[in-house]
């Protein structure tokens, strides 16, 4: 039987993308595997050419198809202007996993060799900050909204016990910061201690994220899977490439419930683009990643293999500590393709077990609560106003109304009814309106009151202060 042609979406990326993937081709061809190769472009040529998500249509339009991409590194615009291309890719695509591993290379020396480090990081990839909602609330002060899902938390969390499940790990570590975000990591926590239950063969642990960046610098070897979320696994994924190597060395799957996108995580490296300089291992190995998922996982081996007997041989790249002269990326990339076939003295190939497959539901996922109640709101406004005159302008205007004036909150900290404190003021306060009697505000009400506020201060922003089940669902003010 003819095997069958798999296709595969290619998108070169900026800088030294062209060449790192070009490498990694050349590696994965000379596999012998039946691969097609559709090159589309994302990023940097894009954003000039006025498409502000950073991908055409045509682009789109081949994952849509295939369903599996290989990426280089796409440059991101800084601090203002266009949305991130991979944020757009990960999004788009619900690519909601981004599954980093790093272990000991042979021959790339770092303070931790010797140590056989062997973590994965597993990092939820389209929720948290990362979702990109962000608001000027008044000219001086920014506002970014943390968006954690249940549905978000689940998914990742699977994915992390399946992914050690596939690759017979011991371990699996939670890293939140639950201890002040409360509601937002906490969920992530509570969930990881709910489907914990169903792997008791794995040893499961929760630990606070600043602890564990602690951790993973005095003592590494504790760590195995490491699940978080978005804006703490970019961090720690690396974190945890510094530690074997550098982003030089660091693969990355992001997996989605249709689509996987497979790419290195360092950057385009713009300084030595087109140089042939840049080290393709990070792509290489990601492109074995990618490999495994659609079942070559033979294949997959031989390139791992491959990469690891030219690093035993003492072949380097200029980002590797070593003698003589460094490799260049085309020699590299030839030295590689010879090793094809042989087998590292240092590192056996690995057993891998496929993915367990994951949830394509489509509903629209909800928790559901038996009782609800709206004890109340908080009402950001703009003012230029002290505390005090502030509030006592605000209980002149919504005098009459079903609610009370309980606090006002300026950067976190309580200003009112403790009109005394010590603290550096913006024109930006959070103004916390209670049910007067303690009875269940209604919507009707909160326009009211709302409308009321407007005619003397500007709001920008409203939160309902709920309670399911007899929980309160919101924080409590700092005093």
């Amino acid at each position: 039987m003819t095997p069958v042609t798999k296709k595969i979406t290619v998108i070169p990326g900026d800088g030294i993308g062209p060449e790192v993937v070009d490498a990694a081709l050349k590696i994965i061809s000379a596999t012998g595997i039946p691969l097609e190769f559709e090159r589309h472009d994302a990023g940097a040529s894009v954003f000039e050419r006025g498409i502000a998500s950073g991908v055409p249509k045509e682009t789109i339009d081949s994952i849509e198809r295939t369903r599996v991409v290989l990426k280089g590194p796409l440059a991101t615009p800084l601090g203002h202007g266009n949305k991130s291309a991979n944020v757009t890719l990960r999004t788009l695509f619900e690519t909601f996993g981004n599954i980093r591993p790093v272990r000991e290379l042979p021959g790339v020396k770092t303070p931790y060799s010797g140590r056989n480090l062997d973590i994965v990081v597993v990092r939820e990839n389209i929720e948290d900050l990362y979702a990109g909602i962000e608001y000027m609330q008044t000219p001086g002060v920014a506002e970014s909204l943390k968006i954690v899902s249940r549905e978000g938390c689940e998914k990742i969390v699977r994915l992390a016990f399946a992914f050690a499940v596939a690759e017979g790990r011991k371990r699996v570590h939670c890293a939140t910061k639950s201890n002040i975000m409360k509601l937002t990591e906490g969920l992530l926590q509570h969930t990881f201690e709910d489907v914990a239950k169903e792997f008791p063969a794995i040893e499961s642990k929760h630990i606070l994220i600043d602890n564990c960046a602690h951790q993973l610098v005095m003592r590494p070897e504790q760590f195995d899977v490491i699940v978080t979320t978005n804006m703490n696994g970019d961090i720690l994924s690396d974190l945890t490439s510094g530690l074997t190597g550098g982003l030089g060395f660091a693969p990355a799957a992001n997996i989605g419930n249709d689509v996987a996108i497979f790419e290195a995580v360092h950057g385009s490296a713009p300084d030595i683009a087109g140089q042939n300089k840049a080290n393709p291992t990070a792509l290489v190995l990601s492109a074995a990643m990618m490999l495994r998922h659609i079942g070559e996982g033979s294949a997959a081996n031989d390139v791992e293999q491959a990469i690891l007997v030219t690093l035993e041989n003492g072949i380097r790249m200029g980002d590797m500590q070593g003698e003589g002269s460094p490799a260049s990326t085309t020699q590299f990339t030839e030295t590689v393709i010879s090793n094809l076939g042989k087998r590292s003295k240092m590192s056996a190939s690995r057993e891998y077990k496929t993915l367990a497959p994951r949830n394509r539901d489509r509903k629209v996922s909800t928790v559901a609560a038996e009782k609800r109640r709206v004890l109340g709101v908080d009402v950001y406004v703009e003012s230029v106003d002290r505390p005090a005159a502030l509030a006592q302008s605000l209980q002149v205007i919504t005098a009459g109304l079903p609610v009370k004036l309980e606090l006002i909150a300026n950067r976190g900290s309580s200003v009112f009814p403790n009109t005394e404190r010590r603290v550096s003021l913006v024109d930006h306060y959070r103004c916390r309106f209670v049910c007067d009697g303690g009875g269940d505000l209604k919507d009707s009400e909160v326009l009211t009151l709302l409308g009321r506020i407007g005619e003397f201060h500007p709001w920008m922003h409203v939160e309902k202060l709920q309670q399911f089940d007899g929980t309160d669902a919101f924080t409590r003010t700092q005093i």
